[in-house]
């Protein structure tokens, strides 16, 4: 649906990926973990909501290597960020906000 302003965003649209794109928006990256429990959801479930993410371009997945625990971290690309920023004026127009 093309509203003008911006367009729904099937890919971002889901409940749970709404959610992890509109937590990501607010910071440059996020820690798998803390991302994980943010969302209320499973390491699966989030692994695969970040891959549809991934391949759409929206999000960049880090696995930074040295010492210590491999930690694992998430960030909004420009293209994710636009795309989100879109598809929240769609929301907002059909909501009247």
């Amino acid at each position: 649906m093309n509203t003008g302003v911006g367009a729904f965003n099937e890919t971002i649209h889901p409940a749970r990926r709404l959610y992890i794109c509109s937590f990501l928006a607010t910071v440059d990256e996020a820690e798998f973990g803390t991302l994980r429990d943010a969302a209320g959801i499973s390491d699966s479930s989030l692994s695969k909501h970040l891959a549809a993410l991934a391949d759409a371009g929206y999000v960049r997945i880090l696995k930074p290597t040295g010492r210590g625990r491999a930690r694992t971290w998430v960030a909004l690309t420009t293209e994710g960020r636009e795309a989100f920023a879109s598809h929240r004026r769609a929301l907002q127009l059909v909501l009247g906000a």
